[in-house]
């Protein structure tokens, strides 16, 4: 979602595995509609991926019940964080969605993201990343690059090739 170049080459890789014309309309509607642009939110590479840490963002999330958060592992080694969408929390979605069209986007492509991810593990989508030449070549500590125009000549290709 922060990366929309990088949803929308998922998108393409998915149409190309599948044949399904809505990921390539989908692909081609995120990137005409300059979403990559527009909506990037870049992160910084540090040495197991992009990371950021979550606490401000999710502790306002936890305490206003919005969400729930599962560790696996055991104290002082916890392997994996499961975030969990509480029924509050969806139910405050819906209606911040249905006040603003800018809201309802995130919900939109939260979906999006979700299907695409399916029930890949985080280590798994992380490796999917590091398939990107930009993502694996950033430097520690620098800006993850965009993938933008290298989407935008494969969306152009996947197009040229389905018309014929």
């Amino acid at each position: 979602m922060r990366n929309p170049d990088y949803l929308a080459n998922e998108l393409l890789n998915e149409f190309e595995a599948t044949g399904d014309p809505n990921s390539i309309e989908l692909a081609q509607q995120i990137l005409d509609s300059r979403e990559p642009d527009l909506r990037r939110l870049p992160m910084v590479r540090f040495l197991f991926g992009a990371f950021e840490p979550l606490d401000n963002a999710l502790s306002i999330l936890r305490a206003a019940e919005f969400i729930r958060i599962k560790r696996q592992g055991t104290p002082g080694n916890v392997q994996e964080h499961i975030y969990l969408l509480t029924t509050k929390g969806r139910d405050a979605m819906k209606a911040l969605s249905a006040m603003a069209e800018e809201l309802a986007w995130y919900r939109d492509r939260a979906t999006v993201v979700a299907r695409v991810a399916g029930d890949t593990g985080g280590k798994a989508l992380k490796d999917r990343q590091y398939l990107q030449a930009e993502y694996a070549d950033t430097e520690l500590k620098h800006v993850i690059a965009p993938i933008t125009e290298r989407v935008r000549i494969r969306l152009d290709v996947l197009l040229q090739g389905n018309a014929a």
